[in-house]
C-alpha cells in the first residue's frame, strides 16, 4: 500500500505564558520525535490516554499546529512550513471531523450554507444550485434529510451533528480525513451507526483516515493499524489483531488491561444499523 501521510521526527512544545513578575517557565514538548504514516485508503488509529499527545499529533499533520521540529510528507509533497497560499490546495485533500460537532458548526448559519460555502470556496461547483445538488447527495449518503439544509446546529441531535461534520468534510471529496474523538460523547447505539457510515464512506471514497480515540474497542472495530501514544511517543504499532493479541509494549498491556477487550464481534455496527433502521420505520 503507497503511503499519503508520512510524518517524521515531529516534535512539537508549546511556550507557557508567564504570571506578573514571574520568571519565564521553560517551552513544554508534547510531541518527542513521533514518525506516523497513514497508506492511500487505509484506516489508521491513534490511540493513548488524555494527555498521550495524539489530538496535538492530529492538528500537527494538518498543518493547524507548527510543529519545532519534523516533516509532514503528503502524497510526495513536503508541507511542513507551507504558507497559506501554498497550503491551499492542499486544505481541500485534508480534511477533520472534530470532537465536538456543536462547537466546530456555526450556530447562526444553517447548515446548507456550512455545506455549501466550502464547495463553492473549492471551485468544487461553478453555482450555488450545483453546489446543492452536491450537498443533496452527500445528506442522502450520511443519513439525514435534505430538509436538513433550513436547519440549525442547535436543532439537531448529537448524532445528527457528528453526521454533519462528516458530511462537511467528504463534501469536498477529500484524501485524508482525521476523526478526532468524534464518538466519545454518542450513547452505544448511535456510536454503531456513526462508525458504521464512517467505516462505509472510507471504502466507497477511497479514503485515506486517521482516527483518534480513546476506546481501544472503537479502534479495533473500524482500524487497520494502531499507533499507540504514550507521554508524546510512539511506543507501539502495528496491525490491530497483531497488537491486541500479542502487545509488546508494557503501556500497551496496561491500557488493555485497563479497558478488557471482548471478542470482536463483527456483526456490532451492523446490528446499530438495524437499530437506526427500526428507529425510523
Amino acid at each position: 500500500m503507497a503511503d499519503l501521510l508520512v510524518a517524521t521526527g515531529l516534535v512539537v512544545s508549546y511556550h507557557q505564558t508567564r504570571g506578573f513578575l514571574s520568571p519565564a517557565k521553560p517551552a513544554a514538548t508534547v510531541l518527542h520525535g513521533v514518525d506516523i504514516r497513514v497508506g492511500k485508503g487505509e484506516t489508521v488509529g491513534i490511540v493513548g490516554e488524555s494527555g498521550s499527545g495524539k489530538t496535538t499529533l492530529g492538528r500537527a499533520l494538518l498543518g493547524l499546529v507548527a510543529p519545532s521540529a519534523g516533516t509532514v510528507l503528503f502524497d510526495g509533497t513536503h508541507i511542513t512550513g507551507l504558507d497559506q497560499r501554498a497550503r491551499q490546495p492542499f486544505r481541500r485533500r485534508m480534511q477533520m471531523i472534530f470532537q465536538d460537532p456543536m462547537s466546530s458548526l456555526n450556530p447562526r448559519h444553517t447548515i446548507g450554507r456550512i455545506l455549501i460555502e466550502p464547495i463553492l470556496l473549492h471551485g468544487l461547483a461553478i453555482d450555488h444550485a450545483t453546489a446543492l445538488t452536491l450537498v443533496y447527495g452527500v445528506l442522502d449518503r450520511v443519513g439525514l434529510s435534505r430538509s436538513t439544509v433550513d436547519r440549525y446546529s442547535f436543532e439537531l441531535s448529537g448524532g445528527q451533528r457528528q453526521r454533519v461534520g462528516i458530511a462537511r468534510a467528504v463534501v469536498l471529496q477529500p484524501d485524508f480525513v482525521l476523526a478526532d474523538e468524534i464518538v466519545s460523547g454518542l450513547d452505544v447505539s448511535t456510536q454503531a451507526q456513526v462508525l458504521r457510515l464512517l467505516k462505509e464512506l472510507t471504502s466507497e471514497m477511497h479514503l485515506a483516515l486517521a482516527f483518534i480515540s480513546h476506546d481501544l474497542s472503537v479502534i479495533r472495530s473500524i482500524c487497520q493499524r494502531v499507533v499507540v501514544m504514550h507521554d508524546g511517543r510512539v511506543v507501539e504499532e502495528g496491525p490491530c489483531e497483531q497488537v491486541f493479541a500479542a502487545p509488546r509494549a508494557d503501556y500497551t498491556r496496561m491500557l488493555i488491561d485497563a479497558i478488557p477487550l471482548p471478542t470482536v464481534d463483527p456483526g456490532w455496527l451492523n446490528r446499530g444499523a438495524a437499530v437506526e433502521i427500526a428507529a425510523t420505520a
